[in-house]
């Protein structure tokens, strides 16, 4: 696993040069990125989500755009359109923001229900579908797509089927004083960043590295066990789909090979359960009206499941 090891190291040298997060950020972020899924960031407005997604990009050598999402925001506007060229007595295809390498789709909930399903096949296909065609959107294709909190004025809240499109759903919180003195002082015209453009293949090859991680059977026995708390927990509107389950499976996977392990551990599994059930559990309104939360939610079935005692020759 030392190639993805290798290839998370460069890039969180560049990252550091501007955004200064720590280890366990980065991962969660490599995370779906290696496993061909997509990000939901869910935070407060100012703490470097647009910074991190431009860097990534670079860092990456790939494209990037950004899509402000605002209530009189068109599917158009996010996908392309056609205009008529007089020159070519013909119409031709603008593409639009979506057609990048890494997209980020600021404050997705700010944009109406038809503008949000616009990106729902992006998300699930890596295609668009645009007056009647289907368009591949390049590879590779990252979305990340942060969430303004639902109680603010003009907000429309995700369907549950785009929620559930989302690999793993990740705050960013505020830094620490230390990082927020470097990140001042980051903005010396004086000083130099680091850039790093790398070849797509590295992260082709990543992905393939992550699919040969093992997960013993009892590891792959004790995602079941947790998914299937969910689905049999009276306090939940509905439980986890399998494409939950799944992405538990891979999400740990990639954190094993970006701890340069060539074997899932149950610390894995834990490390990414709760960004990827975050927002796949829906509990009743009155058990939250009780205090009940995702996260206490999860934390209950995890002590109630015996963690299973493996090695990497399970």
């Amino acid at each position: 696993m030392n190639t993805v090891k290798t290839w998370a190291s460069e890039i969180k040298a560049v990252l550091n040069n501007t955004f200064f997060g720590n280890e366990d950020l980065y991962n969660l972020l490599f995370v779906p990125l290696l496993c061909e899924g997509h990000i939901l960031i869910d935070d407060v407005p100012g703490v470097g989500k647009s910074l991190l997604a431009r860097t990534l990009a670079g860092a990456l050598g790939g494209t990037f755009s950004q899509i402000a999402c605002t209530p009189d925001l068109l599917p158009s506007d996010i996908l392309g359109v056609s205009i008529y060229d007089e020159a070519k007595n013909g119409f031709l295809f603008r593409k639009g923001p979506i057609m990048a390498n890494i997209v980020l789709v600021d404050e997705i909930n700010r944009a109406t229900p038809r503008t949000q399903s616009a990106l729902l096949e992006a998300i699930a296909e890596g295609q668009i579908s645009v007056e009647g065609k289907s368009l591949p959107l390049p590879e590779p294709f990252f979305l990340i797509a942060t969430e303004s909190p639902l109680d603010q004025e003009g907000t429309f809240p995700l369907p549950e089927v785009q929620k559930d499109r989302f690999f793993l759903t990740m705050k960013i919180g505020y830094p620490e004083q230390e990082t927020e003195r470097k990140i001042m002082k980051s903005h010396d015209p004086e000083k130099k960043k680091k850039e790093i453009s790398q070849d797509f293949s590295s992260l082709l090859n990543c992905r393939e590295e992550i699919l040969k991680v093992h997960v013993a059977p009892q590891l792959r026995h004790y995602i079941l066990q947790v998914v299937n708390k969910t689905r049999n927990d009276s306090r939940l509107i509905f439980g986890v789909s399998p494409r939950g389950s799944l992405a538990i499976y891979k999400g740990a996977q990639a954190m094993a090979a970006l701890n340069d392990r060539e074997y899932v551990t149950p610390e894995d599994i834990k490390t990414v359960i709760y960004p990827v059930l975050n927002k796949r559990i829906h509990i009743h309104p009155e058990w939250k009206l009780k205090g009940v939360t995702e996260e206490l939610f999860i934390d209950e079935i995890l002590s109630e499941i015996p963690v299973p005692l493996t090695s990497e020759t399970d």
